[in-house]
């Protein structure tokens, strides 16, 4: 299956984490509309020294959303590897993860959404 990818930059005007909580949920209810099958969440890793609270919560809600099958399920960015058994599982919902420019970067300031 080709599938669709999406990439989502939440972090861009810096949120607050209950703003970006609020977008990741209306990018994941709204991805099945357009046909979308794994979304990219760009939410940066905090480097300003806060502790990166946005990454933390989003993949804390992303947990929730999977145990409630919302989600089928989410790879950390610094899980993203063709070693890793999710991304490859992935690859065969969305194609386009294989070309997707952090796949093995190790990269924790991004989540991916498998819908």
């Amino acid at each position: 299956m080709d599938g669709i990818l999406r990439e989502v930059n939440i972090k861009s005007d810096m949120p607050t984490v209950d703003d970006a909580i609020r977008r990741i949920t209306y990018n994941v209810k709204n991805a099945g509309a357009l046909g979308v099958t794994a979304i990219k969440f760009v939410h940066g890793y905090g480097s300003t020294g806060k502790g990166g609270a946005i990454r933390t919560e989003v993949r804390k809600y992303l947990e929730r959303q999977k145990t409630r099958k919302q989600i089928s399920n989410y790879i950390t960015g610094e899980d993203f590897s063709i070693f890793d058994e999710a991304t490859r599982n992935a690859f065969a919902v969305c194609d386009m993860l294989r070309r997707d420019n952090d796949l093995d970067r190790h990269n924790n300031g991004i989540t991916i959404v498998i819908l």
